[in-house]
């Protein structure tokens, strides 16, 4: 029985839609192919304790499962759930109604528990774009995926819940954040204020005319004079992001793994204090 379940690739900051074929069919052996890397290799062993775990079982037979487009490289653990529903919608361990209407990430644990990803936010903006009806991914990234509207956000703790969905024994609980009040709730919200210096008159004149006529500025002095407390706080003084701008920021933490728990959209200037020693390909 064919199966298809539809995952995301994050390349740079945008992200491209996966299609995963599961074929179960008469023989034996368990064939990947489309390029994957180690880490989604190693998917069978994970996958294999986790339905094991929760009541399930991998098919015995011969699963062939193809990640298309197939020139795109599948890198990381992301697509085990994917893989996962998929082999069990295919094996008819449960009900395959409804599967592709959802993207569905995220990197499973031994025991069935799913751990946090890495682009959630540019894989719901794809999979609303492409007209999906829900995005499923672990609940510690739900909150920054469900900023884009018009798709329904479901964060999940185990796959057992994603099962009982699909099987309509269980309903989900869907994630909404209001996007507007969330960027303006932490407009204001810095951890360093220019107000903050004491002093440096000089200085804080020249960063206020920078940051007013939008120049560059370079600071020389000695260690301990201030440089860095001073340039931390010269994004304080520059005029708030927009909506668009902290989408795009957003995008980029979250692809990097760098946003936290509590942060669905970053809406204050990101600044970022690389060591003077950094080579060029590094900065």
């Amino acid at each position: 029985m064919l199966v298809k379940t539809f995952g995301s690739a994050v390349v740079g900051v945008d992200a491209i839609t996966i299609t995963v074929e599961v074929n179960v069919d008469r023989g034996m052996k368990f064939f990947m192919v489309g390029l994957p890397d180690n880490a989604v290799k190693e998917s069978q062993q994970r996958i294999e304790a986790a339905l094991k775990n929760v009541g399930y079982k991998m098919p015995g037979k011969k699963t062939v499962i193809n990640m298309a487009p197939a020139d795109i490289r599948k890198e990381g653990s992301a697509y085990d759930l994917t893989i996962a529903i998929g082999i069990l919608a295919a094996s008819g361990q449960m009900n395959e109604k409804n599967v592709d209407n959802y993207v569905i990430m995220g990197e499973l644990s031994l025991d069935g528990s799913l751990q946090p990803i890495k682009g959630a936010l540019p894989i719901s903006i794809q999979a609303n774009k492409e007209g999906f009806k829900g995005f499923i991914l672990p609940k510690i990234n739900a909150k920054e995926a469900a900023i884009v509207d018009g798709i329904d956000v479901y964060g999940v703790d185990n796959i057992k819940e994603v099962i009982d969905f699909f099987n309509e024994d269980k309903e989900l609980e869907k994630v909404e954040i209001d996007t507007r009040k969330e960027f303006y709730r932490n407009l204001n919200n810095v951890d360093f204020d220019f107000e903050d210096v004491k002093g440096q008159e000089n200085i804080k004149r020249a960063l206020e005319i920078a940051a007013a006529g939008g120049h560059n500025v370079i600071l020389i002095g000695p260690p301990g004079a201030g440089k860095t407390m001073l340039a931390k706080r010269l994004p304080t003084i520059l005029p708030p992001l927009s909506l668009q701008e902290a989408l795009e920021t957003t995008k980029i933490h979250s692809v990097g793994g760098k946003l936290s728990k509590e942060t669905s959209l970053i809406s204050e200037r990101p600044f970022r204090s690389p060591h003077h020693t950094i080579s060029d390909v590094a900065l």
